[in-house]
């Protein structure tokens, strides 16, 4: 019987759960088998624990064994022979911060280290765990270098890691790393496609890290998240962001002007996922501009004025088919206008032909059920509505001959081609939905045997979901 080509194999067990037993009793089935399923369960370190740092100290090489050994840290490992496979090679996803937790906890477990030399010599089995990624990895897909509780070691510096990084494709990073790492991962990467950026309060934006991102040929998706920092100036990184960008995304905090995003015309994803209504600086100047590949826009906290965003959708809304737009529970429920809800979803309905899911929030002065889905109703390309109650307090409910009337209505509708998926989502504070009414149960089954229904499910979620609108 001829043996199946390892990239099968491992298109295969890309569908299997890497961490279920699925996928282990695959080792089982012959060596062939072992090995591919071997590299897949080590591909990513950020899984790993401290069974598998163990077996990482037994893959170092003799050099790193005897600087530990003079530093008195004898480390217990599963075996004193050199380990079958080389683990540390099979690694493409490489999170610094992982290493540092748990070779830390890997110490502690193992009791061998007084509590007062413990932060020292963790550093120094991170140094040469970090060292011998570097120099068996041949190609590094993800890089993450968010610091743990000290310094990370200046891994750019060892001898292989221009080999190993040289085709890094994603890098996540706190800006408080040191600008010298960056610097040299100027040097040495030039084609990485996402970065994310975790902004340091205290440390703010290096030279290095502005040097890097400007470094880049290749950058598809740029991830900024400011939190609080308001006396920090992003505008020279951000000048420095290349026009190949396809997808932004801007969380919590923002304290620039969103008018840099203007040059960026081959977006085709703009998140912009923030806390306050100042935070939006400069929209109205961006409403104006024109976007034509967008497909996917999000607004997951709060969203720009109403007219700004109207302008915005009039101009960039024919191409979207993800629209999340909603009013969240970290808004300003008291200037929350139903009237304001209903017209805005009237332009977006308008102005995004293309739509297939859509999400609205319920309850309070939030949208009703029957004034949502009378608007719904015309749109050709909705093929799931989502009814997330948000607030306790009551609006008109949904009687069960005003859903039926919708169902049909819905079905009738020539154009469409697609079944229903219905979801209703319930805060735990929300007691009274839809859902409540026996007789709209009744209806949901009677259109899902009738097959106009094709999905209806309930879900219960305190937490702002990342959907469509």
């Amino acid at each position: 019987m001829s043996q199946i080509p390892v990239d099968c194999l491992e298109e295969i067990f890309e569908y299997l759960d890497d961490g279920g037993f699925t996928l282990h009793s695959c080792i089982l089935v012959n060596r062939h088998w072992c090995a591919v399923s071997v590299r897949m369960f080590w591909r990513n370190s950020r899984k790993y624990n401290i069974s598998h740092f163990n077996t990482l100290v037994s893959c170092l090489p003799t050099k790193s064994k005897e600087i530990l050994s003079k530093n008195g840290i004898n480390i217990l490992t599963p075996t004193t022979k050199f380990p079958i496979f080389n683990y540390a090679s099979f690694c493409k996803v490489l999170s610094i911060n992982h290493v540092q937790r748990k070779t830390k906890e890997l110490l502690i477990f193992q009791q061998i280290i007084p509590p007062q030399f413990l932060s020292n010599s963790a550093n120094i089995v991170v140094h040469e765990i970090c060292e011998m990624f570097m120099s068996q990895i041949s190609v590094l897909k993800r890089l993450d270098i968010s610091p743990y509780e000290c310094d990370i070691p200046n891994f750019t510096l060892y001898p292989e890691a221009k080999d190993c990084l040289e085709n890094l494709s994603e890098l996540y990073c706190s800006s408080g790393i040191s600008a010298k790492i960056f610097y040299q991962l100027s040097h040495i990467c030039h084609n990485i496609s996402l970065i994310n950026i975790k902004n340091d309060e205290y440390c703010g934006i290096s030279d290095g890290l502005t040097n890097l991102v400007s470094a880049q040929k290749n950058l598809k998706h740029f991830i900024l998240s400011q939190y609080d920092s308001r006396h920090q100036d992003y505008s020279p990184l951000v000048r420095k962001l290349p026009n190949t960008l396809i997808k932004l995304n801007l969380i919590d905090s923002n304290y620039m002007s969103l008018s840099f995003i203007a040059k960026f015309s081959n977006l085709q994803e703009l998140k912009l996922l923030f806390y306050g209504e100042s935070d939006f600086i400069d929209f109205d100047k961006l409403s104006y501009v024109s976007f034509p590949r967008l497909q996917i826009l999000k607004f997951q906290y709060l969203r720009p004025n109403n007219e700004a965003l109207a302008r915005f959708l009039e101009i960039n809304g024919k191409n979207l088919k993800e629209l999340y737009a909603g009013v969240s529970k970290y808004s300003s429920y008291n200037n929350i206008s139903l009237n304001s809800e209903l017209e805005m979803l009237k332009i977006i309905l308008k102005s995004c032909k293309y739509l297939k899911s859509i999400e609205i929030y319920c309850g309070g002065k939030l949208l009703g059920e029957t004034e949502a889905l009378k608007e719904i109703v015309s749109h050709e390309n909705i093929s799931e509505i989502i009814l997330n109650y948000r607030y306790y307090a009551g609006s008109k409910k949904l009687l069960p001959k005003e859903l039926e009337s919708f169902i049909v209505s819905w079905a009738n509708y020539i154009p469409r081609q697609r079944l229903l998926s219905f979801a209703i989502v319930m805060g735990d504070f929300h007691k009274e939905s839809l859902y409540i009414n026996e007789e709209n149960m009744n209806i949901f089954k009677k259109y899902i045997e009738l097959g106009v229904i094709e999905d209806f499910r309930i879900s219960y979620d305190d937490d702002v979901r990342e959907l469509y609108f």
